[in-house]
């Protein structure tokens, strides 16, 4: 029985132990979160420069600095602005070609009015890069037809003086009155502006 005792005393006595060394260490660990930056060893310092160097990667990587906007760049603005002037420069051209072609004004086969006539003429035919050989012999009137190969597609065509005619393509000149006019924005607004050989404004 004294034996019994003996090993209970014993082993509250290591319970007791282990506790005050626990009760210490969360009092110290308290302590030391309180404490003043002062108080904090070396190791700790580094511990807290390598935890505030963490925090500082995590946040450039969540909010980079940040970059000049592409629309802020001078070049930028300059695109912008010639391509707005290329734009209101050619729209009046570009409605009467497809009104002249897609509206119930002309019939298949009719010629042009003189008024409709001298714009196609200037604005359009003057342009194409191979209008000598569209006008050949003289030019007599603009007419709008069929395409001889693609009978759903009507296009304008050159009547010469000699009764011949030839089709031309509107989208052709305007291609190249566009890079004659503004040649140092030219290509990147056909690009943008013409695809597959189309212009969609």
């Amino acid at each position: 029985m004294a034996s019994l005792l003996l090993r209970q005393a014993l082993l509250l006595r290591v319970c007791f132990h282990n506790y005050q060394r626990f009760a210490a260490g969360a009092v110290a660990a308290r302590h030391r979160l309180w404490c003043s930056a002062a108080a904090n060893s070396p190791s700790d310092k580094a511990d807290d420069k390598t935890s505030s160097a963490s925090i500082g990667n995590a946040r450039k990587a969540l909010f980079p600095p940040s970059q000049p906007r592409w629309e802020d760049e001078p070049d930028y603005r300059k695109w912008k602005d010639t391509e707005e002037a290329i734009l209101k420069d050619i729209e009046p051209t570009v409605l009467l070609a497809k009104d002249i072609l897609h509206s119930r004004r002309y019939m298949d086969g009719a010629r042009l009015s003189a008024e409709d006539e001298k714009v196609v003429v200037q604005k359009l035919l003057a342009y194409h890069p191979h209008s000598e050989d569209k006008i050949g012999c003289g030019l007599e009137s603009i007419m709008v037809d069929r395409h001889p190969q693609y009978r759903q597609s009507r296009c304008l065509f050159v009547v010469r003086t000699d009764g011949g005619w030839i089709d031309f393509s509107y989208q052709k000149c305007l291609r190249e009155y566009i890079r004659d006019k503004y040649p140092t924005y030219a290509e990147r607004f056909i690009r943008q502006h013409f695809k597959r050989g189309r212009m969609y404004i």
